[in-house]
């Protein structure tokens, strides 16, 4: 009888949608940047944060943090609010 050494992680394949939909969520989190943002978010006092107050902690221009915050947005992992000209998430 084989000895099994490990427990099957899934139940089974996933399907060619889920898959894609996984992918998306993966690409959103495989950046440095995105985790870094991510963690700022989340670690931020009241747990939202200003687009003002994430810009400093990188070498980057507004625009690149703005494409890094939209594809967090588009993986459905943050979400934005306009309050005036400041976006906060």
């Amino acid at each position: 009888m084989p000895v099994v050494c490990c427990a099957p992680v899934a139940r089974g394949p996933i399907s060619e949608s889920d898959a894609a939909d996984l992918a998306v969520l993966l690409k959103a989190v495989a950046d440095p940047v995105r985790l870094r943002l991510l963690s700022m978010i989340g670690s931020h006092a009241g747990g939202e944060a200003c687009v003002c107050d994430l810009t400093g902690a990188f070498d980057l221009t507004a625009p690149t943090i703005s494409h890094h915050l939209k594809v967090l947005r588009t993986a459905g992992l943050i979400d934005g609010e306009r309050r005036g000209t400041w976006v906060y998430y």
